[in-house]
């Protein structure tokens, strides 16, 4: 047991957080998943996925990677310290790390993977809006279920 002190913040205290988003690629979707894993029917292109998440590593502006909740984020500059892509037959997990997250980022990040991987946006178009962030290009926020907070760090 570690003693904090009383300033302590069990939100505003953390100075890192890891996500984990998971996918499942099975043509059917077992019960025991529901709710609990983002379900497509088609498989995802592994290379196209790890290199639209390698994108993301280092330090950027992510507001054109964070929904709006009624008011702007006053500070939008994240790191993302690393992101990882692992799959095995039927499964795709996600595991995103960094000093902070923005509302909805690690799902619209992970909707651009997606995307990517699908054939459906080009890379390019995440490495743009990374550098702009006004341009809109198909923003895709992943469903909820699937995300997982995996670890904070203080």
């Amino acid at each position: 047991m570690t003693r904090v002190p009383a300033t302590f913040h069990a939100r505003f205290s953390a100075r890192g957080k890891t996500y984990r988003y998971r996918i499942l690629t099975t043509p059917v979707l077992s019960p025991f998943e529901i709710g609990r894993a983002w379900h497509l029917r088609s498989e995802l292109e592994s290379a196209r996925l790890e290199e639209a998440g390698a994108l993301f590593l280092g330090k950027h502006d992510f507001a054109g990677f964070a929904a709006n909740r009624g008011r702007p984020a006053k500070e939008t500059v994240r790191t993302i310290e690393r992101v990882e892509v692992r799959s095995r037959t039927g499964l795709v997990r996600i595991d995103v790390s960094g000093d902070g997250f923005l509302y909805k980022m690690v799902r619209l990040m992970v909707g651009a993977m997606v995307r990517c991987a699908l054939g459906k946006e080009e890379v390019e178009n995440v490495r743009r809006q990374l550098r702009d962030p006004t341009f809109r290009g198909a923003r895709f926020v992943a469903p909820a279920e699937g995300l997982y907070l995996l670890r904070v760090r203080y």
